[in-house]
């Protein structure tokens, strides 16, 4: 989703968010019951790949990451929290007037997008668009190369402003 220039990713949310909060709370002292062992080892496991993708996401985005990774939890039979999903919110703007400085960001944004070992189909779309932008950008680019090279040729100067000659004397 969009909103604003900046892009937010969001893991999927698995089965554990329903299923984790069937069971109260349980004291340390308590005894866990085979079922809620069960239950603990399956939401350690996604806590740690939701951390981990999330962090790969924040890490690879670099300056572009608006805040770091925010995770969507759900309290374990022994009172803690898992995260079971998670977002990384990124901003996607293009740089203004500035075609160069947006294909560097547009190529970091891919990078950041696709940096966890197992992109999300949202991963993937948000690589999509930073290749889009890339895209875009190196039109922009080309396009003012090309309208820079011919107002030069048609001004007579160079890019510094000096005068390019018209003939080059070869007898001095």
């Amino acid at each position: 989703m969009q909103i604003s220039g900046i892009q937010q990713h969001q893991t999927q949310q698995t089965g554990l968010a329903r299923f984790a909060n069937q069971s109260a709370p349980v004291s340390k002292k308590d005894q866990f019951s085979e079922q809620d062992q069960k239950k603990l080892e399956k939401l350690k496991k996604r806590d740690a790949e939701v951390k981990q993708h999330e962090n790969a996401h924040a890490a690879a985005a670099g300056q572009y990451a608006v805040g770091g990774p925010h995770y969507k939890t759900v309290t374990g039979p022994d009172g803690r929290q898992y995260a079971i999903g998670g977002d990384v919110s990124i901003d996607t703007s293009e740089i203004p007037d500035d075609p160069e400085a947006t294909i560097r960001k547009a190529q970091i944004i891919r990078r950041a997008a696709l940096a966890p070992k197992e992109p999300s189909s949202q991963d993937r779309r948000v690589a999509a668009e930073a290749s889009k932008m890339e895209a875009k950008a190196r039109r922009e680019l080309a396009e003012k190369k090309k309208t820079d090279s011919h107002f030069y040729n048609n001004q007579g100067k160079t890019p510094q402003g000096r005068s390019i000659p018209s003939f080059v004397d070869i007898t001095a």
